[in-house]
């Protein structure tokens, strides 16, 4: 099939699993076209059967703002036609969703690509509550040959605050690790670590919904046994928390690391991970970390439970409760048999549940149902 895909090519869970899902269904011999304003920070320059699209946006001064979604759909509707396209996949309601539908009307009848649009989180919790997104939202997802969602709790989400009655699949994220580059001690040592120190690990974009404040907060409670770092992959600024940090007094703990495009030899460095969000759909990193046998300390929000079977192969505590959190990370830190059992079970967890092996299949078995068989 032949396939354009959408998504935010900046840090960030939505634009992670495009990337990789795009990589996969190429590896697959699937004919795979990204259209966006940057190539997405984790896609491969030597993927085979994959092909980048840039889409420019003309600063006029006749507009106050830059307008994306008609470039967009412009560049949509020009790769549609150009490679004939089967299928346009867009992550993120808004603007990918609405302009994927404009692109389809420009094109003739037998030449119009089906839309598959997956919800990520913030297109329904936060977009879909705002008065000026959310009948563009609906319309966008009426018009979807397909909706998916990254868990069942989006769904439900999707269903109450967006008032959508149509069918809506499931679909988890999923992971595809590449083989680390360098050696866990190697990783350890670059990251200043001395022998026996613990590694607690957090990824994400730094945006207000993952409460860095509780994270910092939680790092500040910790009395693990022998001292600590938390690293950071930090998928934006780092420096308005540093005062937060500087006053807790954990400052010095802190390692960050921005705009990484190859996270597992972090992963496979850390002993423990740590999120601390208010509202997560999936929680990608957790699953991340669960392919490197890395267990996660996490609070029980949105699709997170759904990933994390609690006391197996993580632990959850209610949101907000940060001294839960520092107690969960002593009591594994503190017992290593259990934490290494417990991160066994959590990457069983994951290859059974979560890989691009499970996960795949179920989007290309969408594609065909969307196409009516005939791609």
């Amino acid at each position: 099939m032949k396939i354009g895909l959408t998504c935010y090519p900046s840090v960030g869970g939505s634009g992670v699993l495009a990337t990789a899902l795009g990589e996969e269904l190429a590896r697959r011999g699937h004919e795979v076209h990204f259209i966006s304003y940057e190539r997405p920070f984790r896609l491969s320059e030597a993927a085979e059967r994959v092909s980048f699209h840039p889409v420019v946006i003309n600063d006029y001064g006749l507009f106050k703002y830059p307008d994306y979604t008609l470039p967009l759909s412009v560049k949509m509707a020009e790769v549609s036609r150009s490679h004939a396209l089967d299928v346009l996949h867009v992550h993120y309601a808004v603007p990918h969703a609405t302009a994927a539908v404009l692109a389809r009307s420009m094109l003739p009848p037998g030449r119009q690509p089906r839309i598959v649009t997956t919800l990520h989180g913030t297109d329904t919790t936060l977009l879909g509550c705002d008065a000026g997104y959310a009948p563009a939202i609906r319309y966008g997802l009426a018009q979807s040959d397909a909706v998916t969602t990254v868990s069942g709790f989006l769904r439900d989400e999707t269903r109450r605050l967006l008032g959508v009655e149509r069918p809506i699949d499931v679909i988890y994220n999923f992971f595809a690790p590449r083989a680390p580059r360098r050696s866990r001690d190697e990783t350890r040592r670059e990251l200043g670590l001395a022998p026996g120190e613990n590694l607690v690990l957090h990824t994400s974009n730094l945006r207000p919904l993952k409460r860095i404040d509780l994270l910092l907060q939680t790092v500040a409670r910790l009395r693990l046994h022998g001292s600590f770092r938390l690293l950071l992959l930090a998928g934006g600024d780092w420096q308005p928390f540093e005062q937060e940090a500087r006053r807790l007094g954990v400052a010095n703990r802190v390692i960050v690391r921005r705009e990484i495009s190859e996270v597992e030899e972090y992963f496979q460095a850390a002993d423990l991970a740590l999120f601390t969000s208010e509202s997560e759909s999936f929680c990608l990193g957790i699953l991340e970390a669960m392919f490197f046998g890395c267990p996660s300390v996490a609070m029980a929000v949105g699709g997170i439970p759904e990933v994390v079977e609690n006391g197996v192969s993580g632990r959850l505590v209610p949101f907000g409760n940060v001294d839960a959190a520092a107690r969960a990370l002593e009591e594994l830190s503190a017992d290593p048999a259990r934490r290494k059992a417990m991160g066994r079970a959590a990457k069983h967890r994951a290859e059974q549940r979560f890989s691009a092996d499970v996960i795949v299949p179920a989007y290309e078995a969408l594609y065909r149902r969307v196409c009516g068989g005939s791609a």
